[in-house]
């Protein structure tokens, strides 16, 4: 049973990752995100990887999708089409996508005995009996992502970090300097470089 769920939501995220490339109705592709999101954190569940899939639904369907409609809201929903094939592109796509599978081929299978997490000798031990004096968490949970896993945490704060900068640039949104209040000319006011004398005079 379980196989066959996973199957069938890796199977639609193909057919949504297929219909955001040919879409070109930018809403729709927004909307479509936020569901590969959303079964990609339905994905991660039947993994048995729940924190992993809160964020992924949190930030994938929440925040990035409310972000990306933020930004639509200063643009155009269709996108232009192009004038030149992108052959290259996808060459260059297809070859990264190949080596990414290379690279996995020698990793363990999913649920492996023999994977390095479930091999390696007192690990769990210590991070469920000496976390709490190593980190000073009582959360083991907290304690392995906060520090044990601390860079890769990191990583993703910082990703989520730029995102929001970025889409915060794209939108136009800048503080307001307090002399733009204020007229440059105001009635009876000297235009600045100017001198009294030449006023007066």
């Amino acid at each position: 049973m379980e196989l066959l769920i996973t199957v069938a939501l890796v199977s639609f995220l193909a057919i949504i990752a297929i219909g955001i490339v040919v879409l070109r109705d930018l809403l729709a592709g927004v909307v479509l995100l936020g569901l590969y999101s959303l079964v990609a954190a339905g994905l991660f569940v039947v993994m048995d990887a729940v924190d992993v899939a809160f964020t992924e639904a949190a930030v994938g369907s929440g925040i990035s999708t409310i972000m990306f409609l933020g930004a639509l809201s200063f643009t155009k929903h269709e996108q232009k089409p192009r004038g030149h094939d992108s052959w290259a592109v996808m060459l260059f796509v297809v070859i990264t996508g190949g080596l990414l599978i290379f690279g996995t081929l020698d990793m363990p299978s999913y649920g492996s005995l023999d994977a390095p997490a479930q091999t390696h000798p007192d690990l769990t031990v210590r991070f469920l009996e000496q976390s709490d004096d190593e980190i000073g968490i009582p959360n083991v949970v907290t304690s392995v992502l906060a520090s044990y896993r601390g860079y890769d945490t990191l990583g993703e704060t910082v990703v989520v970090f730029t995102a929001g900068i970025a889409v915060l640039g794209l939108l136009g949104l800048k503080r307001r300097r307090p002399e733009e209040d204020v007229p440059e000319n105001a009635p009876g006011d000297v235009p600045a470089g100017s001198d009294d004398r030449d006023v007066k005079g």
